[in-house]
């Protein structure tokens, strides 16, 4: 299967491909860090077909810098990673590229084209964030190179992901036009809206998944039926228990320090197998004083009422701890991650800017989530090293498609094709 993905990210989506063996001619994405992490997982994955994780596993204890595991899997010298903003200068260029890529690997089509472009412009967060900057931002029509790419390589299926509000952003008007330009470009295109928690992630993370058909090739066309797909009776707490205690500004990496061995659910899943043990990324932010005693609050609010703290009523009960004087527009700033629960709530690229949202059940460790704990919520596997600086691997990761997702969605790929 020989697939191109478009506004890759981090390669959340890449990866339920990659677990398919397939062969990419492309990874194209503006995001310097997000190239970096997609370098180092082709890393993964060429030393993986070559039964030479040992390399792999010398980069994730230090022993070897980034640019070094590069150059020995061969991707320093690849074009493989494209790291261009799409748009109207760079479109000619990337294109040629991707041919050179094709001629290189002796590939004469393209069998599937992934991707979605960036969401904020179309998310209610981002729309309310904006308000009306948003009418002129260009990413509301990153969609049309999605379409001419289609156009160029003509594969003979695609997957276009989004948030559920690319549906009503602009008042449809967005959505009608992406649907008029693939109908234009000769391809058939269904959707759902898919949530992650039906594919075995502990996450209720609401997506949009257009799957399209290429008439020339297709003249039958059905969505796939997804059957519910997860490892019944698993809670939040299984992605948790393993991982060793850690207060804020503190990072534990290294081997053997796992606490337990993994779990059912961690072995399911394919986040950390039974053999794997080496913990890298487990490292959270700072937090002062002010937002520590609002996060016991917030814990013990769950644990003793099942209630989640409204900053509003905060401001009544402890005055002394609001920052922000429009208690109302704040309602929702603080959440805990409920380890009792079957999913967890959405983990939002704004991840990046503060952890309120993402509060440790635990108080004795009293703060957000760690980046390796963000990564687990998404299911991305222990062993996915994502680069760059901590706030950048928070958004990537709150950006992502999580894998064990998408490896379930290219399943169901695979038998169209």
């Amino acid at each position: 299967m020989v697939v191109l993905d478009l506004f890759s990210g981090a390669g959340g989506l890449s990866e339920g491909f990659w677990r398919n063996n397939a062969n990419f001619v492309g990874h194209i994405e503006a995001d310097n860090n997000a190239c970096n992490t997609l370098k180092t997982r082709t890393a993964y994955w060429n030393l993986k077909k070559e039964n030479k994780l040992n390399i792999y596993n010398k980069y994730l204890l230090k022993e070897i810098s980034n640019e070094e595991l590069w150059k020995i899997s061969e991707i320093s010298d690849s074009n493989e990673i494209i790291n261009k903003p799409i748009a109207d200068d760079t479109f000619n260029e990337m294109v040629d590229i991707v041919h050179q890529n094709m001629k290189n690997k002796n590939i004469s089509s393209v069998d599937v084209i992934i991707g979605g472009p960036p969401c904020q412009a179309y998310s209610v967060i981002g729309r309310a964030r904006m308000k009306e900057k948003v009418k002129d931002d260009p990413r509301n029509y990153l969609y049309t190179y999605y379409v001419k790419f289609l156009k160029e390589f003509r594969p003979k299926l695609f997957i276009f992901e989004n948030v559920p509000g690319l549906i009503n952003a602009g008042g449809g008007e967005y959505f009608r036009k992406l649907q008029s330009a693939i109908k234009n470009a000769n391809y058939h295109m269904e959707l759902k809206e898919l949530v992650a928690s039906d594919f075995g992630v502990l996450q209720n993370r609401k997506r949009i998944i257009i799957i399209g058909w290429n008439k020339d090739i297709y003249t039958e066309y059905k969505y796939p039926d997804f059957v519910a797909d997860k490892l019944d009776g698993s809670t939040v707490s299984e992605l948790l228990v393993d991982l060793p205690k850690i207060f804020p500004g503190q990072k534990i990496e290294g081997q053997n320090k796992y606490i337990e061995s993994a779990n059912k659910y961690l072995i399911w899943s394919k986040i950390r197998g039974s053999e794997f043990n080496i913990l890298t990324q487990h490292e959270t932010r700072p937090h002062n004083e002010r937002d520590k005693e609002i996060y016991r609050i917030a814990v013990n609010k769950w644990f003793n009422n099942k209630e989640r703290l409204k900053y509003n009523e905060l401001a009544k009960e402890r005055p002394d701890l609001i920052t922000h004087k429009n208690t109302k527009s704040f309602t929702n700033r603080f959440n805990v991650v409920k380890p009792n629960e079957e999913s967890c709530h959405t983990v939002l690229a704004h991840i990046a800017m503060d952890g309120h949202y993402y509060i440790h059940p635990d108080n004795t460790q009293n703060r957000s989530i760690s980046v390796r704990e963000a990564a687990r919520l998404q299911s991305f596997p222990d062993d996915y090293y994502f680069e760059g600086a901590r706030t950048s691997i928070f958004k990537q990761i709150g950006n992502a498609v999580p894998p064990l997702m998408a490896e379930k969605i290219c399943n169901e790929i695979i038998k169209i094709l």
